[in-house]
């Protein structure tokens, strides 16, 4: 690689276009678990997948009653072969116990796993925090959405 094709790479991870999604079929997995939260993730992921040009048809929701359980349905969702991309949104919050740790690292975990062995990106738009109101601000409409984010991450790997 010369100093030119460099260059060109530069500018290319700083433009963050995203490409065209309208030949695209994405699978989403979302947590039942803090309804709000996830609703309001689902709603931005969903948005955004068509905002760049995705079909409603070509966007297939299924939910799982935890977060846990999102690892499953994504491989679920990549045995069929039908997807460009798997899209995981939840939300897990710190409590008292080691439960949040435990989940996750299972779900981290699973995930790593799965892509790794996987011909389907999956994306993870869980969200991690310490509090309900760190959770709040990154589902809300706008630049943080977590479910946005994800979308848009999932139509890159898609392009991979």
């Amino acid at each position: 690689m010369d100093l030119s094709d460099l260059s060109t790479l530069i500018q290319q991870l700083s433009t963050k276009k995203v490409p065209d999604a309208s030949n695209m079929c994405f699978g989403i997995v979302v947590s039942e678990n803090k309804a709000d939260i996830s609703g309001n993730l689902l709603r931005a992921c969903v948005l955004t997948l068509e905002e760049h040009g995705a079909l409603p048809e070509n966007i297939h929701i299924k939910t799982v009653p935890s977060a846990f359980q999102l690892v499953y349905g994504a491989n679920q969702m990549t045995l069929t072969g039908n997807y460009d991309a798997v899209i995981l949104l939840g939300c897990i919050i710190r409590g008292e116990t080691s439960q949040f740790d435990l989940l996750g690292h299972g779900i981290y975990d699973g995930i790593s796993h799965l892509m790794t062995f996987k011909e389907t990106p999956i994306v993870c738009g869980v969200l991690t925090t310490e509090t309900m109101e760190q959770a709040i601000a990154r589902s809300q409409h706008g630049p943080l959405n977590r479910g946005a984010e994800s979308a848009v991450e999932a139509i890159k790997m898609a392009k991979f």
